[in-house]
């Protein structure tokens, strides 16, 4: 999320978009401003011995919280378990999301040198469908994300997760992130990060 993939159009657009055919009525700008503030004040997106059907409640009411705090923020009442819903599943479809231009080559020209390759991401269940729907898991020797590692970066255990899935010791491997939770996370699991930064 950021590394790889970015959205299309901005996160508030669609939650206005989707909010309209609830008859709320939010300003995709304001969403925007107001959702980078509530997400980093959450508790982790982690939910340690979840599985299956218990695992995908967890990450839908970990959303939800979030949903109705943003429409808290913004002079709101909370919305209805539906539109929880429909947001959770709107985002788990591909057509919101595009790979960023240099990635795919990228990740390729890896894999023809024998390098093995894992995402580490702070994010949920949705993920494994979205890499599939992109194009992108089939270049990839392991997904570990925040939900089902029971932890988020910049805990090390997600990292750590990961290098056991590559049988790979951290003096044999880099991370390359976006943000200081993956400089922290990486540097705490012994690993050298690059930040890729984007305009």
């Amino acid at each position: 999320m950021g590394t790889l993939i970015g959205l299309r159009a901005t996160l508030g657009h669609t939650y206005a978009a989707v909010a309209a055919d609830f008859h709320i009525q939010l300003d995709a700008a304001a969403v925007d401003r107001a959702f980078g503030a509530i997400y980093r004040s959450a508790p982790p997106l982690a939910f340690p011995n979840l599985h299956g059907a218990q695992l995908d409640q967890a990450e839908r009411r970990w959303w939800a919280d979030r949903i109705d705090a943003l429409l808290e923020a913004l002079g709101q009442p909370p919305g209805p378990e539906a539109l929880h819903r429909r947001l959770f599943d709107r985002f788990a479809e591909a057509s919101l999301w595009r790979v960023h231009d240099e990635v795919p080559a990228a990740l390729e020209r890896w894999r023809r040198r024998g390098l093995r390759l894992a995402v580490v991401s702070n994010f949920d269940q949705r993920l494994d469908g979205l890499l599939e729907q992109l194009g992108l898991l089939p270049l990839l020797d392991a997904v570990v994300i925040s939900s089902r590692a029971g932890a988020a970066k910049p805990s090390p255990l997600p990292f750590q997760q990961a290098l056991a899935a590559l049988d790979l010791t951290a003096a044999e491997a880099w991370h390359i992130g976006d943000s200081p939770e993956d400089a922290s996370g990486a540097r705490a699991a012994g690993l050298p990060c690059l930040l890729v930064q984007r305009p």
